[in-house]
Parts: C-alpha cells; structure tokens; sequence
C-alpha cells in the first residue's frame, strides 16, 4: 500500500463499506446524498490510495488489511 489506513476519510470509508456490502454507484449516492460522479471520485481515491486495479482488489484489501470494521 502506498499509504496508511489512517489515510482514508471518513466519506472513503464509508464508501467502502457500501462497496464491500456490494452496492451500486447509483445506490451508494442515494445513501449518501452525493452525486454519482462524487461516488466515482472516492472510488478512485480509494483505488489509488490502496493501490488497487479494480474494486474486486480493492475490497480483498479492505478485508486482509481491516481499512474498515466488518461485523
């Protein structure tokens, strides 16, 4: 990972657990209250900052590395 958990806002984690939970783009927004596209750039954000090709990668992460709390 290029950096740490403590990295991750509290939005990107919030939108990583409605990925993980496995919601759409469109369901996350609503959730939310955010656009679409702001849904898009935390998703990018999130890729990034864990490193990730894809969101498949990137939610394996969140499990194997705990970047948020699983019930």
């Amino acid at each position: 990972m290029t950096n740490t958990t403590k990295d991750l806002t509290v939005r990107e984690r919030e939108v990583l657990r409605f990925l993980v939970e496995g919601m759409s783009s469109r369901e996350i927004a609503e959730k939310l209250y955010i656009s679409i596209n702001t849904v898009q750039y935390h998703r990018k954000q999130l890729l990034h900052k864990t490193d990730s090709r894809n969101v498949a990668e990137l939610i394996g992460k969140a499990y194997k590395l705990r970047l948020i709390e699983f019930d």
